[in-house]
């Protein structure tokens, strides 16, 4: 299979046979037990890898298919509108939004327009980039969209959980909190020790549309989930 290859299709429900092992990709179920194949990412111990979804590389039935799941598992806890993380978040947020019947969402950035504020920013990094601390911006023209609304924080991804954190520290640090956090996937369950630490009812609010294992070496070169 070609690096391009992945998410790009959407197959049908158990086309890929169940097992502990897999080689060349991990397949992701939906919700509707539709599959995606996701690329296997070794980590740098050689021992360990992690399925990984880039989710503006993904065909738009895809995106489309992740958004309206989220949007679905979002519904219950009625957002009012829709916070989106940078970079990979910001894909989904805007499509999940839509799946809502909202008119526009807000987003939060990386790069320091010369109207944003110091006051209104944090420290980021994330587990593809973690030798580069960013910080994280609100717009303060935006605050009035948010300011007694229910709100839902949209990544794509949770797996250290530090995105996700500096989203929650962003909007605490303007005095909002959000009453749903929603990823296309959960890889792990790393995050969760962490979330919980500093924002005590954070991790029971994390809806996503499938999970990943952290995933070890066989002896003969496949990927089995190791227990975490």
């Amino acid at each position: 299979m070609q690096p391009h290859d992945f998410w790009q299709d959407l197959h049908p429900p158990a086309s890929f046979p169940g097992g502990a092992s897999h080689s060349g990709f991990f397949p992701a179920t939906l919700p509707d037990e539709r599959q995606i194949k996701l690329p296997i990412r070794p980590l740098s111990d050689g021992r360990h890898a992690l399925a990984s979804l880039i989710i503006n590389q993904a065909s738009f039935a895809v995106q489309d298919a992740l958004a309206k799941a989220l949007a679905e598992r979002l519904r219950a806890s009625d957002p009012e509108i829709v916070v989106g993380l940078p970079t990979l978040g910001l894909t989904l947020a805007s499509a999940v939004a839509r799946e809502l019947g909202h008119s526009r969402f807000v987003a939060l950035g990386t790069s320091r327009k010369f109207w944003y504020l110091d006051d209104l920013s944090v420290p980021m990094s994330s587990i593809t980039t973690p030798d580069q601390i960013k910080r994280l911006y609100i717009d303060p023209r935006m605050l009035p969209l948010l300011e007694g609304r229910r709100i839902a924080l949209i990544d794509d991804v949770i797996s250290s959980g530090s995105s996700m954190l500096a989203g929650l520290r962003l909007l605490s640090s303007c005095g909002l909190a959000p009453m749903a956090l929603g990823v296309a996937m959960i890889q792990t369950e790393r995050w969760r020790p962490r979330l919980q630490e500093e924002f005590a009812s954070a991790s029971s609010k994390v809806a996503g549309v499938f999970s990943t294992p952290l995933l070890v070496k066989t002896l003969d070169g496949d990927w089995i989930a190791e227990e975490e």
